[in-house]
Parts: structure tokens; sequence; C-alpha cells
């Protein structure tokens, strides 16, 4: 993000600052914490839980759970010391420390999705030290660190993923269908209706999707729902990306009877292996081709220290069939998925600890204010997470965007703004203020049926990159 701040930060920011980007103890090109004493046996396990996106049925269920406690085991084993001191806190004690080497009185910081829980937990830490802290993409801090009272709810259920990526699909669908087929390829009939129809049917059985001899794809349920979840990551396109996929899939299981069916069904066929393999390799090219001669990969060891050692929970891996269908009544096609993305923390093997850890309170009185921005539309930090977040820090202010896509930076010239401003003066946009986005879905007709949306929604820049699972969010 340092390298890349011209991207996202206004010349006028960049004059202003120097952008020092940090690599958070334990992870990346620092000192990487390891779980596993090669990358031999490290893929092993890696390949079972980034195999799909969610387990779907018993034989799922019980292969990652056991993928899951091998895990949690190496962790609280191999992984030690190093697990128990990569802590949020401990990186917002690295912080200060950066903060005082390059001689700044007070943090000057911004930081978007799991930056926005270090930003708040900087700000709980150092109160009195705190110049202007912007966060965007807000994780409900005492959601995420948990309490005694809700430690029994794993984490991804506390936090609401679910629950934002179900509303954010719900309306992409509505509004499909309030456009009508001049502006969406799957607005016949009831979108919602039609897309719980695809999913039923994927449910009961993956579908083989033929293109030539030698090109093919097999497109299942968790499949499905991961590739709906990475398009709505995206600030631009994603529900046109969605519905898009959506009716793509609907003209191979309906061929329509107008005559058009083969080429109908040759164009939907070319899109989703084109989308499936683009999603795939994003993330599994490195571990399918040379899972062995490649660079370790500590990415699960990484993200399961920090939110493990961050957060309260209960060892109830073995009752995550179960929460798995209730989360899916509450938050349909997400419940799942981001209940499993935390599996490690409820294995029983977890047991590896950071002393240091910090858990709260979170309602300090900062010397200046936090600005906490959020969007209507984000499937990945719910919404409600930032008006939580706002009412618990006494010395906020929240900034609201009707944006789509994982943060709102980028989403208009007037969420830019207030940013930018926020971060030069400490100036904060009016109380109740509501950006609204440059992208509004559905606002194009038509043209040639190409899968232009699609295309864009791959490959245009972003500040939080798409993961086919959002272990890497």
């Amino acid at each position: 993000m340092a390298y890349y701040a011209k991207e996202y930060l206004s010349p006028e920011v960049l004059k202003r600052f120097d952008v020092v980007g940090i690599d958070p103890r334990g992870v990346a090109e620092s000192q990487n914490v390891r779980c596993f004493p090669s990358q031999k046996k490290n893929a092993s396990v890696l390949n079972k839980i980034y195999s799909v996106s969610f387990p779907y049925g018993a034989a799922e269920e019980k292969s990652l759970r056991a993928a899951y406690d091998k895990h949690a085991k190496a962790c609280s084993t191999t992984g030690k010391p190093m697990t128990g001191a990569i802590s949020t806190a401990q990186v917002a004690r690295d912080m200060d420390l950066l903060r005082r080497a390059v001689g700044d009185k007070k943090l000057t910081y911004f930081g978007v999705s799991y930056g926005s829980y270090l930003g708040q937990v900087y700000a709980n830490l150092y109160p009195d030290r705190v110049r202007a802290i912007a966060i965007d993409g807000i994780l409900d801090s005492v959601a995420w660190a948990g309490t005694k009272n809700t430690e029994s709810t794993p984490i991804g259920i506390r936090l609401k993923s679910a629950e934002g990526s179900s509303k954010a699909l719900h309306q992409a669908l509505v509004l499909c269908g309030a456009a009508g087929p001049t502006k969406c390829r799957f607005s016949a009939g009831d979108p919602v209706a039609n897309f719980e129809t695809i999913a039923q049917r994927l449910r009961e059985a993956p579908l083989k999707i033929t293109l030539d001899e030698d090109e093919s794809v097999t497109l299942t349920y968790a499949d499905f729902v991961g590739f709906n979840l990475s398009m709505l990551y995206s600030q631009e396109y994603g529900p046109e990306a969605i519905t898009d996929f959506a009716a793509y899939l609907w003209d191979i299981l309906y061929p329509p009877a107008d005559g058009t069916t083969a080429t109908k069904r040759r164009t939907a066929a070319r899109a989703i292996v084109k989308l499936h393999k683009t999603l795939e390799n994003r993330q599994q090219a490195s571990r399918s081709k040379a899972p062995y001669a490649a660079p370790y990969d500590n990415s699960l060891d990484a993200f399961a220290t920090i939110v493990c050692t961050d957060s309260r929970n209960s060892k109830n891996l073995a009752a995550f069939g179960k929460l798995g269908n209730e989360a899916d009544k509450k938050a349909p096609y997400f419940g799942r998925l981001w209940l499993w993305n935390q599996g490690s923390c409820a294995s029983k093997n977890w047991t590896a600890k950071d002393e240091d850890a910090y858990r709260g309170p979170f309602n300090k009185h900062t010397s200046s204010p936090v600005l906490v921005v959020g969007n209507y539309w984000d499937p990945a930090t719910n919404y409600a997470g930032a008006v939580s977040t706002s009412n618990r820090l006494p010395n906020s202010r929240l900034l609201s965007s009707n944006s789509w896509g994982h943060t709102a930076l980028l989403s208009s010239g007037c969420v830019n703004k207030a940013v930018y401003s926020y971060l030069l003066s400490k100036k904060l946009p009016a109380k109740g203020t509501v950006c609204v986005s440059d992208y509004q879905p559905f606002s194009e007709v038509l043209s040639d049926g190409s899968t232009a949306a699609q295309t864009k929604v791959l490959s245009k820049p972003s500040i939080a990159v798409p993961p086919v699972t959002p272990h890497l969010r």
C-alpha cells in the first residue's frame, strides 16, 4: 500500500506526508510465523483448507475439521514462540516505535479492513498520541476480540460479515430486477428466486461444463458462493458481474428455446471457464503446481495466529456443521463461508496465547477525533461495524457511503475529499454525512452481451483485493 500510495492518496496528501508502510511482525517479508517445519507439510494442510471456499456436506466438513486440527496443533507447538507474540496489540506497539523513530509527536494513520482494527487498538492503547486516524472497512472491535458473554459464538459469526455479504447480494439481485432486461441480463422473472434455483441445483450436485475436449470446469455450490463473494468485493461492476454470472449459468441449466441455444451455451461456458480459472489461479497456482518447491506460504499461519490470539473463542469446531446450517439461515449463502474462515481458532488443539494481547476497552477518548468510514454494501466488513465503532469511540465521526465493494475510499469524490481533508487538517465531515457513490449498478444499457462487467471487475485495481476465499482479506 505504501508503494502504491499515489493510486489512492491525493497529491496534496502525498506532498504533505511521507508514506510509511509497515510489515506487521510475523507476516510477509518480516520474520515469518511458521507453524510447520517445512513447506511440504504446510502445503498438505493448506491444500485441504484452501481447496474449498467452505465445506458442504458431512464428508467435506470432516476433512476440513481434521485439517484445521492439524493446523491448530502445529501453530501451538512448532509455531512457538512466534505464535504467542504477534497479536494486533504487538503490532500497535511496533507502530508506536515507528512513530517515535520518524520523529512524530503523534500518529497520522490510514488503515483499511484489518487495518481498521489495528487503528482502533492503537487509539485505545495510546489515546493521547492520536493526531489523525482514519479507518475504512470497519471491523467491530468488540466482536473481533469477543467478551466472556460472546466467546461461545465463533468469531466468524460475531463479526456479521456473512450478513453484510448476503445483504449486498440480495440488493444486487433486487436492483437487477428493477432495472429490467435492457440493463440487466438476469432480470427475467424474479432474480432473487432464480438465483436460489441455481444455488439449489448446485447444492444437489456439481455442474460440469464442457467447452472443448480439453477445456472444462466443474462448478460446485461452494465455488458458486465463493465466486460471488469475490465479485462483491469490487467497488465497480460487482452487481453486474454477479448477475452476468447467474445469467450464463441459467442459460446452461435452462437453454433458451429460440434457436440460439448452442451459441448462448457456448458463450456462457467460455465466460464461466474464464472466470473460474482467473479466480482460482490467484490463490491456488503456486500450491497446485509446485507446492513443495515454492517458498513457505505462511498466509494461513499469520492470519490464524493474529485472529486466534486477538480473540476469545470456545473450542466448538465439532459443532461447525450445525452452526453452519444456522448461519446460512441468518445470512443466506454466506453463513457457512464466513464461519469456517476461522476454523483454527475453534479447534481444541489451539492453545497458543499472547499474554500481551489487547481485548479492550475500546471506548477511550482520543486526543484528536477518529474518522470512521463505512459503506452500505460492503460484503466483508459489515456497515453495522462502522456504526457500532463510531458509537463506541467517544471522540469519533462516522462517514457513510452508499457505495459497493470492500472499503469506501475511491468510491466517490465525496469520500475521497472527506478523508484527504481530515488527514491534512483534521477537519471532519459534517455529522450524518452520506456520500453517494460514483458507481450505481445497472445504469448502462446492455450492448452485445459480452463479459465486459466481469472483465472490469477482475482487472480494476483496488486497495482491497478480492480473494477466492476470505482467508486473505
